[in-house]
């Protein structure tokens, strides 16, 4: 299922639709995977945004499809998570540098 575009924030009852688990297997997600933390909106609802979304599709996709245990899922997020580090900011400012002298 796709995630709409058009909200920002999704209550827990909303993505349990988006990526069909009960509430309480998101909740439960939550105590195991540091990587989901939604914000409580003044009537301490949990509000997850469209990363959280991204994450617990993830999460899924590992538990579910690939069939790893919760410390096999936490170890493959926290590997892919380290992948995408962001650059070093020294390397990002002589990319940018290099990118101002193309266009000039």
């Amino acid at each position: 299922m796709q995630i709409p575009d058009d909200k920002r924030y999704f209550r827990i009852g909303e993505v349990s639709r988006i990526i069909g688990v009960q509430p309480f297997v998101l909740r439960y997600w939550e105590s195991e995977f540091p990587q989901i933390r939604p914000k409580r909106a003044d009537s301490n609802q949990r509000t997850y945004q469209k990363k959280d979304l991204e994450i617990i599709f993830e999460i899924k996709r590992f538990l579910y499809d690939e069939r790893l245990t919760i410390e096999g899922a936490k170890k493959k997020l926290q590997q892919k998570q380290s992948e995408n580090v962001p650059l070093n900011k020294e390397i990002l400012k002589r990319e940018l540098q290099y990118i101002l002298k193309v266009l000039k």
